[in-house]
Parts: structure tokens; C-alpha cells; sequence
């Protein structure tokens, strides 16, 4: 190795002690490097060794990276009140290998997968993000150092949810706007406003759901289950698909549910239904509904990626997981009390907000959708969710049921 030539070596009591007149070193992202201040060079290769390594994880708890006022790189300990050059996590060292992608399951919280990820350069869109799986999710990727926006209905709500990430870290960067998804000049007011910061749009989070709610129109006239599940995010894709295609590559990721397979959306000629969709009163069944609405998920999310796919905008679909004992079913009574009796067995928020951060940042699926995954893992949703025809059909129902409730929306 020609590393060996420099003298000495050889005599360290470890082949990882390094030899006089090297430093070890990192970079932002947890790289190693080494520098050598007798020849003034820097290399990524151990002088020694002849090997690279990568920082594991994150920082410690309590510890932060800093800039002084040198422009130097500091690390400061806010528990024990120090400070330091040094990077705690060389401490915690592993070599660079190929490593096969880290399998997650049911158990896997939404932190565990982004460990070690810094998402400073990345901007996320999640609806519904004040409580439950899309707090969970905004609060990851902030605390990961994304640039979280909240579109939520609720504003007050969703600025109590901005503190409290806040509260959690300082710098996290994450801010409440105004989306009501029952609303779709509501959704239109919202995507020019966000146009309006002149922003990137990596990640969008379509999250926002209601479950078993009593029979009420939006005031666009359509069954409120349909349209804040379903139309509501098709039209919110719609009015940003350009900003997506300039931030290539992007991903759509939409919480679909496993109770899309308890349904159909076809009339007797096999297309899409309205009628069934938003359904009068004396048709409805909210858990039909809302079934029905997680099916329209899934067929979106497919025709979304075959769409834009080709532009670099990515679209999966995804199950949260089973018994998750979240807000969503609190205009039913009888679901809230059998979810409390079940509680101490459902999943936690985090463990919940698991796969959506999955399908939003993992390498492994990087440029791939039309997918649907439950746990972390793809599998096959129902025939039905899978039929081309059914997602093409949906989405031309889709944009007429826009186009007539708006003028000059562009088509995708």
C-alpha cells in the first residue's frame, strides 16, 4: 500500500491510530476525510489503512453542528454546555461498503428511517399535518432539517403543531398555510400562494382524511368523503404538477388505506361512477365511503406516476398500517370507543408515519412508483385498484368534476 512509505506507521499500536501530522475529520453529511498538515492535502482514504468510512447515524442527543466566527465547524453540546471541533460521531465510525437497502416492518418508527438522512435541501408538502400520522411525518422530516409546510384547515390548529416541533428543535424549519380540501377554490388559493415563495416542492404528502362522517356536500356540491379524500388532493396535484417537474426528481406519496379492497367504483358499463362516489343521502354509508375514497387513492396515485413519471415526478401509495389509534374516526362513536378499548395494541403515531417517510426518501426507490406498500413493504392492492382502465376513467372524471367548478385549471 502506498501508504505505507510514510515512516512509522507500521510501529502504531492500532492499524486505525494514525500517524504524526494527520487529522481526522467530517463532512455535514457524515463523511470521513483525513488531512495531513505537514503536506497541506486532505484525502478520503484512512493515510494507513487505505480505507473510507462514513459517520453512522446522527449526532448524539443534545448535540448540535454550528458555524464560529472563523467559519469553522463546531459541535456544541447544549446538555453539558461545551463545545468542541471535533465530530462526536467519528466516535461511531463504519467503513464504506455496499450495503443492501435496511429492511423495516410494522415496528419501525418514522425516525429509525430517516437516521443519518439530512434533508436541509429538501422541501415537503403534507396536508393534514397538525395531528396524528401527518404531525408524525412533518415532525421527522423537520427534526431531519427538511423545510416542512403544513396545509392544513385548520390554521390554528396547525401553528399549535408548528410550536411544538419547534419547541423540539429551534432551527427546524416548518410553517402552517391555509388548505381546505373541501374547498376547491380553497385548494387553488392555497397552490398560488405557495407559488408565491417562489419554492422547490420535492416531497408532496398527500395525508389529509376523513372517516365515518355523517352525510354533508362541500360547497362545490360533492359528497364531503370523496372530496377531501380524493378530489381535493387531484386538484391540489394538479395546480403544482409544474412546480414538481422543476424540482425533479420529486415524489408524491398518498395515504391510501388496506380498505380500499372493500369496494367497487363501477357502474354496469364499467366506469367510473359519480353516483357512487357522491352518493345522495339515502345511499350513503360513511365506512362505504370512505372505503371508496381509499380506492381512489391508489387508482390516482397509479395514473399520476404514468403521467408524470416521464418528467420526474414519482407517485406510490401506501397503507399506514392496521389499528392506529388516531382522530380520523372521532364523528363516529361507536369506532372511537371500540379503538380506545383496542388501544394499548395499535401502532404509535410514529410507527404510523413509517411508511409514508419511507416512500418519500428511500434511495432504493428512487425514479420507481405506481407502486402501493404496506409496512414498509410493496404489495398487491385489490384487482381493481390495479386496473388501468378504472385509474384512467377516474381521472377524466376527476378533471371534468374540476374544470366545471373552475376556469382555465391546466390539464396535466
Amino acid at each position: 500500500m502506498a501508504a505505507l512509505k510514510y515512516a512509522g506507521m507500521d510501529d502504531t499500536d492500532s492499524e486505525d491510530e494514525l500517524p504524526p501530522g494527520w487529522e481526522e475529520r467530517s463532512t455535514k453529511d457524515g463523511w470521513v476525510y483525513y488531512a495531513n498538515h505537514e503536506e497541506m492535502k486532505t484525502q478520503w482514504e484512512h493515510p494507513k489503512t487505505g480505507k473510507k468510512k462514513r459517520c453512522a447515524g446522527d449526532l448524539p442527543y443534545g448535540w448540535e453542528q454550528e458555524t464560529d466566527e472563523k467559519g469553522q465547524k463546531i459541535y456544541v453540546d447544549h446538555i453539558n454546555k461545551r463545545t468542541t471541533y471535533f465530530d462526536p460521531r467519528q466516535a461511531f465510525t463504519v467503513e464504506d461498503v455496499m450495503m443492501k437497502p435496511k429492511r423495516y416492518d410494522g415496528n419501525t418508527a418514522a425516525l429509525e428511517i430517516l437516521q443519518g438522512r439530512d434533508l436541509s435541501d429538501k422541501v415537503v408538502l403534507i396536508t393534514g399535518g397538525n395531528s396524528g400520522i401527518g404531525f408524525e411525518t412533518a415532525r421527522s422530516f423537520a427534526l431531519h432539517g427538511g423545510h416542512v409546510i403544513l396545509a392544513c384547515r385548520n390554521l390554528s390548529r396547525a401553528s399549535k403543531a408548528v410550536s411544538l416541533i419547534q419547541q423540539e428543535w429551534h432551527k427546524a424549519r416548518v410553517e402552517a398555510m391555509m388548505c381546505n380540501l373541501a374547498s376547491l377554490r380553497s385548494v387553488r388559493e392555497f397552490a398560488e400562494s405557495f407559488k408565491a415563495k417562489k419554492l422547490p416542492l420535492h416531497i408532496l404528502v398527500c395525508n389529509a382524511a376523513v372517516c365515518t362522517q355523517p352525510w354533508s356536500l362541500t360547497e362545490d356540491g360533492l359528497e364531503s368523503t370523496f372530496q377531501i379524500c380524493h378530489l381535493g388532493h387531484f386538484l391540489l396535484v394538479q395546480c403544482l404538477q409544474d412546480v414538481l417537474r422543476r424540482s425533479a426528481p420529486a415524489r408524491v406519496v398518498v395515504v391510501s388505506s388496506e380498505s380500499h379492497r372493500f369496494t367497487d367504483l363501477l357502474d354496469s358499463c364499467g366506469k367510473v361512477d359519480l353516483a357512487v362516489l357522491s352518493p345522495p343521502k339515502n345511499e350513503y354509508w360513511s365506512m362505504l365511503a370512505y372505503n371508496r375514497a381509499k380506492l381512489c387513492n391508489i387508482l390516482f396515485s397509479n395514473e399520476l406516476h404514468r403521467r408524470l413519471s416521464p418528467h420526474g415526478v414519482t407517485s406510490n401509495a401506501l397503507h399506514p398500517g392496521n389499528m392506529m389509534y388516531t382522530s380520523i374516526h372521532k364523528s363516529w362513536w361507536l369506532m372511537t370507543f371500540l379503538f380506545t378499548l383496542a388501544r394499548p395494541f395499535t401502532k404509535s403515531m410514529q410507527q404510523g408515519a413509517a411508511t409514508t417517510v419511507y416512500c418519500a426518501v428511500a434511495p432504493e426507490l428512487e425514479g420507481l412508483g405506481g407502486m402501493y406498500f404496506n409496512n414498509c413493504f410493496r404489495c398487491q392492492p385489490s384487482n381493481q385498484a390495479q386496473d388501468l382502465s378504472s385509474a384512467a376513467s377516474l381521472w377524466e372524471l376527476s378533471e371534468r368534476l374540476v374544470a366545471e367548478r373552475s376556469v382555465g385549471i391546466q390539464s396535466l
